[in-house]
């Protein structure tokens, strides 16, 4: 792989990561939750989630889905109904004062928070096929392919722990100044209708758009 080839991706890799999507909001939401240091364990989650998506497409799972339609609406909507499922979470939350210290009154464990940023990646098709016809336009097959994989697998992973991290930091920090009920359960409403129409988009994600 060429220094070029890998610059090409690597700029790549910033502009998905900061385009708004599920991640950023799972990120912001976790961060005025828990605060930094604690909501960012959700970031690991997503990271674990990506790189559990691009194993996928190298080992040759994405092209299935990309080629079963059964397979691929199976996933899409289990993606979806977990979106607009933390949605409606969020627009039940209770609107309590935003506290960036761990108190009793989050139940979230660190492993929760990892697997619940993974499973929001790993059920999100639209990763998949879209790395699925990213990815091979990079990649010299006359090379060894664990060493180009590895390489972009890490660019994108570097990406998002930079945006994700800086989603959540701005979340605990800027968000966390609201105390009051009033502005919490506005919030709180904001993201989890923001979740829900990020679900009905992904329901509606075609293979072929």
């Amino acid at each position: 792989m060429t220094l070029a080839t890998w610059l090409t991706f690597f700029l790549a890799c910033w502009a998905i990561s900061i385009s708004p999507g599920p991640g950023a909001l799972s990120a912001m939401s976790a961060g005025l939750k828990y605060g930094f240091a604690r909501g960012y364990w959700n970031t690991v989650g997503l990271i674990l989630g990506i790189l559990a998506q691009f194993m996928i497409v190298a080992v040759g799972l994405g092209a299935v889905l990309a080629a079963s339609e059964t397979a691929f609406t199976v996933v899409k909507f289990l993606g979806a109904g977990y979106l607009v499922y933390l949605g409606f979470k969020q627009l039940r939350a209770h609107a309590a004062p935003v506290t960036l210290d761990t108190d009793e009154q989050d139940t979230a464990s660190a492993r929760e928070l990892v697997m619940r940023g993974m499973l929001l990646n790993l059920t999100n098709p639209k990763g998949t096929v879209f790395l699925l016809a990213v990815v091979p336009q990079f990649v010299d097959p006359s090379q060894p392919l664990t060493q180009q994989y590895a390489m972009l697998a890490g660019s994108l992973a570097f990406t998002d722990i930079v945006v994700m991290g800086v989603y959540t930091l701005l979340a605990a920090k800027v968000l966390g100044l609201l105390r009051g009920p009033s502005h919490i359960r506005w919030m709180n409403r904001t993201i989890g209708s923001l979740f829900i129409v990020a679900g009905l988009f992904l329901a509606t994600f075609r293979r072929h758009a």
